[in-house]
């Protein structure tokens, strides 16, 4: 996400072969990456953190619920007895972690972040708000998506917590752009009239 071309640009959640793309991009729109934001620690958001941190030099930012993920995703994953991921394959967490707290606000490439922990799906879900235009955009990881929600048959998951969690996310105005880990974008206003996992939820006391 970037304020426009030719500026400072964070990158968010780079999964498996994301190297090549995030290139492309940067090259096209003349941008330079200052940090990478994950919303949570599972392989397929973090698979390649650590080489496009090592490579561009930025820290990457992480709830500390799910920084251990960052150094063994096997913890996120049900693997069986003696099972190891991906053929032995190692991973390792970036030279620089930063460790991200409930309802703090970063200003990162000149753009306000404010970051909401909602466990569920692991319990260092994150998302990320960023005012985008006269709205705001919602960077959701897998707590919400287009029609659904993130599973919690995971380790670290938790179907009443994930409800939980979307009840404080049900707090933001209707117009909200939801850009998920997976799938179309939407916005709360959608979710909150369509989408069958959330009915009955309603929006959490603010505070709560």
């Amino acid at each position: 996400m970037a304020p426009a071309a030719g500026e400072e640009c964070v990158i968010i959640d780079p999964g498996q072969d994301a190297e090549p793309g995030i290139e492309e991009i940067l090259a096209r729109h003349r941008l330079k990456p200052i940090a990478v934001l994950l919303t949570h620690g599972h392989i397929d958001h973090v698979w390649s953190v650590a080489p496009v941190c090592g490579a561009k030099d930025v820290p990457a930012y992480i709830h500390p619920d799910d920084r251990d993920l960052l150094s063994d995703p096997g913890k996120g994953l049900s693997l069986g007895p003696g099972q190891q991921l991906f053929g032995g394959l190692e991973f390792t967490e970036p030279d620089d972690v930063k460790e991200l707290s409930d309802g703090m606000t970063m200003t990162l490439a000149g753009m306000d972040f404010t970051v909401d922990h909602r466990p569920g799906h692991t319990q260092g879900s994150v998302t990320f708000a960023a005012p985008a235009d006269d709205d705001t955009v919602l960077f959701s990881g897998d707590l919400l998506f287009a029609g659904s929600i993130g599973r919690t048959d995971l380790p670290g998951g938790d179907h009443s917590e994930i409800l939980r969690s979307l009840e404080r996310t049900l707090v933001l105005p209707d117009e909200t752009l939801v850009l998920p880990g997976h799938g179309p974008q939407t916005t709360i206003g959608a979710e909150r009239a369509t989408n069958p996992f959330l009915s009955g939820l309603k929006p959490a006391p603010k505070g709560l």
